[in-house]
């Protein structure tokens, strides 16, 4: 979706990148996520990572939908 937005609405430009950088965060944290449960972590451990990631989450639908929800309510 991120092409079609950009392609009509080029100022957003530094907002979709700033959102593919957060993509690319949560992809990691989420990996290391997996690496930490494949070596049998304690559950504490694995529930702080999962608190980073929800933290993370929240933060980035927050922001998406704050500067796309007018944007993405008029991409068909």
């Amino acid at each position: 979706m991120f092409p079609a937005i950009a392609a009509t609405h080029p100022e957003l430009a530094p907002t979709l990148l700033k959102l593919e950088q957060d993509h690319g965060m949560i992809a990691h944290l989420l990996a290391m996520l997996q690496v930490a449960a494949e070596k049998g972590l304690p559950p504490n451990t694995l529930e702080s990572h999962l608190d980073v990631i929800a933290a993370i989450m929240e933060s980035h639908f927050r922001y998406e939908e704050r500067e796309l929800l007018a944007v993405l309510d008029t991409v068909r």
